[in-house]
């Protein structure tokens, strides 16, 4: 009886000595696998309790609430994300990834790859700047942006607002105006 009580506490603290924390990529593989399964839960045990988004010259501080938001905005357009390249620099890791999503389908720029900047405070992530972007055509997705929102000014007044709504129910609206559109223009 007194080898099964030593060999399961032996046992515990081996188990309990190799918790040990994701490395930087780890935690990054993890983060977009969290971004794909739709799984908040899981993302915010990677993300520190504010996290910065840098894209372009808009720079958007969030404490997880915040994040929350923007998490559920980003969900409704299906997104899918997959990791390319990773490369860690001291305390940074600069990540390639191929997004695809129904919006970004609908303003012809489907498998987009984005080089990030990603930051770690305390062994999670806490900044996310995009880089670039490198087979992203700008001017066809601003037409898509413009022809799409006039055409629901127009049209349909009363979802007008919603590019600029970064909320659930401005994608929600945002997914109904692509539909509508399709359905009468395409």
């Amino acid at each position: 009886m007194k080898k099964i009580v030593l060999l399961l506490v032996s046992l515990y603290f081996m188990v309990g000595c190799t918790d040990a924390k994701l490395n930087h990529q780890d935690t990054i593989t993890a983060y977009y696998n969290a971004r794909n399964k739709l799984d908040f839960n899981e993302l915010k045990t990677l993300v520190n309790d504010s996290i910065t988004i840098i894209s372009g010259d808009y720079v958007m501080p969030y404490n997880t609430k915040g994040f929350y938001e923007v998490f559920k905005w980003d969900s409704i357009f299906k997104p899918s994300y997959k990791l390319v390249e990773l490369e860690e620099k001291s305390n940074q890791v600069i990540a390639n990834v191929k997004i695809n999503s129904v919006r970004n389908t609908f303003l012809k720029n489907s498998d987009m790859t984005c080089q990030y900047r990603i930051s770690f405070s305390s062994g999670k992530i806490s900044k996310i700047e995009e880089l670039n972007c490198t087979n992203v055509d700008w001017n066809t997705w601003r037409q898509g942006v413009d022809s799409l929102t006039s055409w629901i000014k127009k049209h349909h007044p009363e979802l007008d607002g919603f590019i600029n709504d970064m909320t659930m129910n401005g994608a929600e609206n945002y997914l109904k105006a692509i539909e509508l559109y399709q359905a009468n223009v395409d």
